[in-house]
């Protein structure tokens, strides 16, 4: 079974482009207590598989972009864009074993959402993200 929230995130935290926003801030599951931003936090919310196919697992992703100002929380969710959409055949490699992103595509657009907490905004956005 793949872990698909590690190589998801492995994907992102090697992206040049995210990287120079956020640094290596990419959670899994969520941002802990009091994190830096901007940021990343991510986890996988289900998906699909098919039992034909059982090592290539097609999870949903969600994906929620952070930052001090909603404009900068706009600009993380660029970034993630950018790194994921659309995305074929990428390999990820963690420790000695390759995996392959096949496909990526946006489920939903990000939408803009403030925090109850003062200073948090966030772009939260869905991913559907083929893997073998």
């Amino acid at each position: 079974m793949i872990e698909t929230n590690s190589v998801i995130r492995a994907h992102l935290a090697a992206d040049a482009g995210l990287i120079a926003l956020v640094g290596i801030r990419v959670y899994v599951p969520r941002l802990p207590e009091n994190a830096a931003l901007p940021a990343v936090g991510l986890f996988t919310r289900g998906g699909t598989s098919t039992p034909y196919i059982p090592t290539i697992p097609s999870p949903s992703v969600q994906i929620d972009c952070w930052g001090r100002t909603p404009q900068e929380a706009r600009q993380v969710y660029r970034a993630v864009y950018d790194a994921l959409q659309g995305i074929q055949n990428v390999t990820v490699t963690i420790g000695l074993t390759d995996y392959v992103i096949l496909a990526s595509r946006e489920e939903v657009q990000g939408q803009d959402l403030a925090d109850e907490l003062q200073g948090y905004y966030r772009v939260l956005t869905f991913f559907e993200v083929m893997l073998r």
